[in-house]
């Protein structure tokens, strides 16, 4: 029997956690700019061959919404972009309209049990904080309900693109899906990342996590989206120090040179770094950044570090400066640096798109459980394999010829 193919006039919606960041900023007015031929599709995989062979959903049929625990507004967030660079005064006029109907449809989010001191916290937001997970499932079941309902939607698609949560240990419970099951009908408090992914999965939504944040990425949640028949995928855009890194660690091992030291450091700004600053938010980011490296190098000798620290005068840029330390024949030493310097929310803000489509076809095509497939687009990609960003994106070109039209 052949796979059901997609209706090509299909509505997706894309959900985005973390509704007013800087992301989620460039997300909107960034689709509303493409679909009114003010810019170039640059940076989107799937707007490529051989990606646009694919039965994908068109730009034209998204619908964008989402969940924030901030009452910031979303024109606040464009301007600080403008001032930034990274968007222009006259995008931001010309979509206006599409990015007022965006912001129409941001509800209040659910606050992380961690988060503390947020300035412009929602009332609501805290509110939902404190609730018992189910009933915060519930609340973010019933605002998806109501998107897809309110915009005759075939499909909502949920991304994470929130702040990073500090590290959490895994908790015993995130074994399987009954124990934690147990857990929040016990009322057991969660990573708020955990209960969008749960509320979204268990509603049958395709789930993407583009943060380090825990998402999916236990193997209970795993279960639960097997289980209702939902793909989901992530965790942790690669957008730019690591990009590079999946990039060149396997030309050192291709070519047998011996890397003694991989030294990283990087510089952010914006709300990304300001929460980076906290030791417990920033080792969750590391954690997924260093052991792309340490896998693609295969030595456990070798010495790996990344730092990262918060400067506010970058704003939304960020710039990662890396020393390769490494041995050729005759055990003659020399090094490789690079610098790196770019917007993430620009940088990521069309992968967020080509993975919501992504996401949103391997459910149209009756897809289930993690979409390997996407590994490339993730620094700690669910569901294990290479790091290799050439081996990943292969595994994408050959996943998109098996599904071409």
């Amino acid at each position: 029997m052949s796979a059901p193919r997609p209706n090509p006039g299909r509505r997706v919606g894309v959900w985005l956690v973390g509704a007013r960041g800087s992301i989620s900023t460039c997300v909107s007015y960034g689709l509303a700019a493409l679909r009114a031929g003010l810019i170039e599709p640059v940076g989107m995989v799937t707007q490529s061959a051989p990606f646009d062979a694919l039965p994908l959903a068109s730009l034209e049929h998204l619908v964008v919404g989402g969940h924030d625990i901030c009452t910031r507004g979303l024109t606040e967030s464009a301007g600080e972009l403008v001032r930034h660079r990274i968007l222009t005064n006259e995008l931001v006029t010309a979509v206006s309209a599409e990015a007022a109907a965006y912001e129409a449809r941001i509800r209040p989010g659910v606050l992380d049990p961690d988060d503390v001191g947020v300035a412009d916290l929602h009332p609501e937001a805290a509110r939902r904080g404190s609730l018992a997970p189910r009933e915060q499932i519930a609340a973010i079941q019933s605002d998806l309900a109501q998107f897809a309902s309110d915009n005759q939607l075939d499909t909502v698609v949920v991304v994470n693109v929130a702040s990073t949560e500090a590290h959490r240990d895994p908790r015993p419970y995130w074994r399987s899906l009954a124990t934690l099951d147990a857990a929040l009908d016990e009322r057991t408090a969660q990573p708020a990342s955990l209960v969008y992914a749960y509320a979204a999965l268990d509603a049958g939504h395709p789930f993407v996590n583009f943060t380090p944040s825990v998402g999916a990425s236990p193997a209970a949640l795993r279960e639960l989206a097997r289980a209702r028949g939902v793909p989901h995928c992530g965790s942790d855009g690669k957008t730019g120090e690591t990009l590079v890194k999946t990039v060149l660690a396997p030309l050192f091992v291709a070519r047998r040179l011996r890397v003694l030291s991989w030294q990283g450091y990087n510089m952010l700004g914006n709300r990304d770094g300001e929460c980076l600053a906290d030791p417990l938010h920033r080792d969750a980011k590391l954690r997924s950044k260093d052991e792309a490296l340490r896998q693609l190098l295969g030595d456990p000798k070798v010495h790996t570090k990344v730092g990262i620290d918060y400067v506010p005068s970058l704003r939304d840029w960020k710039t990662a400066w890396d020393f390769i330390h490494f041995e050729g024949f005759l055990g003659a030493q020399m090094s490789l640096q690079f610098t790196w310097a770019g917007s993430d929310s620009a940088l990521a803000a069309p992968l967020v798109l080509d993975l919501a489509l992504f996401a949103e076809l391997a459910l149209a095509l009756g897809q289930s459980g993690e979409m390997t497939h996407t590994a490339s687009f993730f620094k700690a990609p669910i569901g294990g394999g290479s790091h290799d960003f050439h081996a990943q994106f292969q595994r994408l070109v050959e996943y998109a010829e098996r599904h071409a039209r």
